[in-house]
């Protein structure tokens, strides 16, 4: 005969597993808050100019830095406000990685938004903490406030001690 004292010490040893699954996340990510009116430094292997529509495409290994942040995709859409007088944000894809020390995330996505400094990741995202990982569908990282939410099937592996 089974014994139903049991049921709540097997909850609570599985509560208590070191991989934890949920919908939404809040986390912290990066330890400097950024700057939105810094310098946008793009460089690519090609660059691909549109009048018509006010957008830059670059390609091939590209890299994009402001301040302390640093994003690499294979392709990277710059899009221009109306006036063309700034960026208004830019769409990453292919192998995206975003690096807001001391973090990291990589998706198959993601936008920039200047102005605000929030970017949305899309797409088997993966953000590395130190020795700690989560993944979910969706990360947006807003880096003026140092914090960022993931959504979507969240799994998170909390290392502890010496792991």
């Amino acid at each position: 005969m089974f014994d139903f004292r049991f049921v709540p010490l097997c909850l609570a040893l599985v509560a208590g597993a070191v991989t934890a699954t949920a919908q939404e996340a809040q986390v912290a990510f990066g330890s400097a808050n950024a700057d939105p009116s810094l310098p946008v430094e793009v460089t690519s292997e090609t660059l691909n100019v549109n009048q018509e529509d006010g957008s830059a495409e670059f390609l091939g290994n590209v890299v994009v830095i402001q301040g302390e942040m640093r994003l690499t995709a294979e392709r990277v859409l710059v899009i221009y406000n109306e006036e063309r007088s700034a960026i208004e944000r830019m769409e990453a894809t292919e192998n995206v990685v975003l690096v807001s020390p001391p973090d990291a995330a990589e998706g198959d996505w993601a936008e920039y938004t200047i102005d605000s400094g929030v970017i949305v990741m899309k797409g088997n995202v993966l953000l590395t903490q130190g020795p700690s990982i989560i993944s979910g569908d969706q990360m947006n990282a807003n880096l003026t406030t140092g914090t960022a939410t993931m959504t979507g099937r969240v799994k998170t592996i909390l290392q502890q001690g010496n792991n």
